[in-house]
């Protein structure tokens, strides 16, 4: 009698993270041979050029394999062909869909299509990166972006069940993608001196209190909330007492600003550019700022018109954004 027996034969499979960083970071095998020989590998370890090279060959060829894995990330742990342990995987992923910000933010305000990505050589130029790079972290944005952008409920959340990434990536993945869905303009010459970490920083502020807060199959918190919107516009009615406005902000100020500051302000009223060529220092700004929302809050007609509440949740953003903005 002959019985059947299944086997199923494995071994477990050795990543070495400067490797795979490596290849991250858009590094060919040769030029990753180059960079471990000069981080003296072969001298720590006395290990040949020949064997480094094959070792990286080795790992290049897993990754390979990898990467198909990776575009959703779930299927990571369903397969059984690569033995990898859970605190490794997660390692992989996040490292993969990590992001670059002088590459992120070239690709602020373009298109997210199969057209665009073929020009992106003007991306790896201005960032410094490497062309593989670049085109990651493009294909990353594109499908993390088709894949949460029609989800109702939080953007951050979304994308952290899908792709399983850490929180703080899964945050800057938000803020690229309610970027995105805005359609704001980022690539204007005004604001070529802008990070994507001060974008980051705005639509942060803009989406924690311009979207809508509520949960269900209707909400997006990237979408604007319609309700506020239309409560913007009754603020209108302030620009009836512009003058009294004026006057208590200047009052609040008048002991507190440096007299440059303070002579500027009774001019003009406008921000970012007329501060900037005034050279006001960003303690001034944020002062004024403060008055600008506080002295508003004083006045009988935001009272009378039940619009504190509106007033305060639209000056928040705006103030947060113009110090971030706002730089000499």
């Amino acid at each position: 009698m002959y019985t059947e027996v299944d086997v199923f034969v494995s071994n477990f499979t050795l990543i070495d993270p400067e490797i795979y960083q490596l290849w991250v970071e858009g590094c060919s095998s040769s030029e990753a041979v180059s960079t471990l020989h000069q981080r003296s590998i072969t001298q720590n370890t006395g290990a040949t050029v020949e064997l480094i090279a094959s070792d990286v060959l080795d790992h290049y060829r897993t990754f390979a394999l990898l990467e198909r894995l990776f575009t959703v990330p779930s299927k990571l742990s369903e397969q059984m062909i690569f033995q990898i342990d859970e605190p490794t995987k997660q390692m992989l992923i996040e490292k993969y869909y990590d992001l670059d910000d002088a590459v992120i933010r070239e690709l602020l305000g373009r298109k997210l299509s199969s057209r665009h990505r073929k020009d992106l050589d003007e991306v790896a130029e201005r960032s410094g990166a490497p062309l593989r790079c670049c085109r990651r972290q493009f294909d990353n944005v594109r499908r993390i972006f088709k894949a949460v952008e029609e989800i109702p409920g939080n953007v951050v959340a979304n994308i952290r069940s899908t792709f399983l990434i850490s929180e703080p990536l899964a945050k800057k993945y938000g803020a690229v993608v309610f970027i995105a869905c805005m359609r704001f303009e980022t690539a204007k010459r005004k604001l070529q001196y802008m990070t994507f970490n001060d974008f980051y920083h705005c639509a942060q502020a803009i989406m924690g209190s311009w979207t809508y807060s509520c949960t269900g199959p209707e909400y997006y918190d990237t979408e604007m909330d319609r309700e506020f919107l239309l409560e913007l516009r009754e603020l209108r009615i302030l620009l009836d007492k512009e003058k009294e406005h004026k006057h208590l902000i200047c009052m609040r100020l008048k002991p507190k600003l440096l007299e440059k500051s303070y002579q500027e302000l009774e001019l003009n009223f406008r921000c970012v550019e007329p501060l900037r060529l005034g050279s006001w220092p960003k303690t001034d700004l944020a002062q004024f700022l403060c008055a600008y929302e506080q002295c508003a809050l004083q006045m009988d007609v935001l009272r009378e018109a039940d619009l504190k509440l509106v007033w305060e949740r639209y000056m928040r953003v705006v103030s947060q954004c113009l110090l971030t903005m706002y730089q000499i």
